[in-house]
């Protein structure tokens, strides 16, 4: 525990922040993995909504396949692994024929191949349109990628098709202001978005320049949606629709409606509820006879509950299915329904392992566990309530707590 901490005041942090990263750490590990601990194969389950999902380069180097949590654990222990995050509608391939000779050690009784199953360049450790691997053995400094929606491929700021990494919207310390991301390449298809308000699109600051003098360059942040309707005026939508008044409107449950559809479109006359598909269609348009373009759009950032204001109408929910765009109106599909369902499988399951342990434990020993933890606890409250909170944790520091904790033992005993 001591080597942890380092006595040089440069490597030292203090243990708001040591404890912070531990918990983020183990909380974000937890929910890429949504929960799963790793002990049986999710092949019975089917074509799993959301999965976390792995490709063995060592038994399919061409990234033809993709297996579960605990197969990349117990069969594919020691391999070389590609982690993928998560996959939509996805099954477990490991041991079908993929694999060859190979076998799944967790359950044997798998179909020859699974034909629901989508695969891109991300199984052979390919990402973006650059095909570049991740992290890139060439690149000194990594940046995050970022994931579409769609696609699910990853991709480099910039390789966006943006005019600068400025309109990705972020907050004053760079964090991610939007909740999904359609990339340049499925924008074309998912171009029926424009026919909303601007309100289902997350804002960012567009740098502009204008020249003042020869010399001096005046750059002023202007407001904007990137793949907003906004788009329509300059003709860049894939389906096209009339430009029509922009004032602000309100919908059926009062709340004001933005963007240039905001007149025609029926958010002001009737409601887009989960209770199933409506008869009317919100956007006003039936999207299976609307001409198309082949202009290309911009990638899209979407603001949060984007997927709620989707039309349910019979005739938008078959333009879904004919894109292969169905599973925008599955709640289950988004990220943050996974993260939401991780966290209450890890909480669950942290307590079922404590019951588990004191349940196994006699009278006398449950008692001496729960004792030495309310010491320990009291212990480390009665010493940080002194312990300036921004000051570096060294390991003189941990080792005073447990010889307190010592002494105090030593003394009852």
């Amino acid at each position: 525990m001591a080597d942890a901490f380092e006595e040089d005041g440069e490597n030292t942090v203090s243990i708001g922040e040591f404890l912070q990263d531990l918990e983020e750490q183990e909380l974000e590990a937890g929910l890429v993995l949504g929960g799963d601990e790793g002990k049986e194969c999710t092949y019975s389950k089917g074509y799993m909504k959301r999965q976390a999902i792995f490709s063995c380069l060592t038994c399919t180097p061409d990234g033809i396949a993709g297996v579960c949590t605990a197969c990349s654990l117990s069969c594919h222990d020691g391999h070389e692994i590609l982690e993928l995050w998560t996959k939509r509608n996805f099954r477990c391939d490991c041991g079908n024929s993929k694999f060859g000779e190979f076998f799944c050690k967790l359950d044997a009784s798998k179909d020859v191949e699974n034909t629901k199953n989508s695969y891109n360049h991300n199984f052979k450790g390919s990402y973006c349109t650059c095909g570049r691997p991740y992290p890139d053995p060439d690149v000194e400094d990594q940046l995050e990628n970022l994931q579409c929606c769609i696609c699910e491929d990853w991709f480099h700021e910039e390789h966006l098709g943006l005019e600068s990494s400025d309109m990705v919207p972020r907050d004053d310390k760079g964090e991610p202001q939007f909740e999904d991301l359609i990339c340049q390449g499925c924008a074309t298809v998912c171009s029926f978005l424009k026919l909303y308000p601007d309100s289902i699109f997350a804002p960012v600051q567009q740098q502009t320049t204008t020249n003042s003098s020869k010399d001096k360059e005046v750059v002023e942040d202007a407001p904007l949606t990137v793949g907003s309707s906004k788009e329509l005026i300059n003709g860049s939508s894939a389906i096209e629709t009339p430009v029509t008044d922009n004032s602000p409107k309100q919908d059926c449950n009062g709340k004001t409606v933005l963007g240039e559809n905001a007149a025609t479109n029926t958010f002001l006359n009737q409601c887009n509820t989960d209770a199933g598909p409506s008869t009317k269609c919100v956007v006003g348009l039936n999207l299976l006879e609307a001409p198309n373009s082949l202009e290309k759009s911009k990638s899209m950032f979407l603001s949060k509950d984007w997927r709620e204001v989707l039309c349910r109408c019979p005739n938008c929910i078959e333009f879904y299915k004919q894109k292969g765009l169905a599973f925008l109106l599955d709640k289950e599909d988004t990220i943050a329904e996974y993260e939401k369902l991780a966290k209450q499988k890890i909480a669950e399951h942290e307590q079922e392992q404590s019951a588990e342990l004191l349940n196994n434990l006699g009278h006398v020993e449950k008692m001496e566990v729960l004792t030495g933890i309310a010491d320990l606890k009291d212990e480390i409250g009665t010493y940080l309530a002194s312990f300036d909170p921004s000051k570096p944790v060294t390991s003189a520091d941990v080792h005073k707590i447990f010889e307190n904790l010592a002494q105090k033992r030593r003394r009852m005993s």
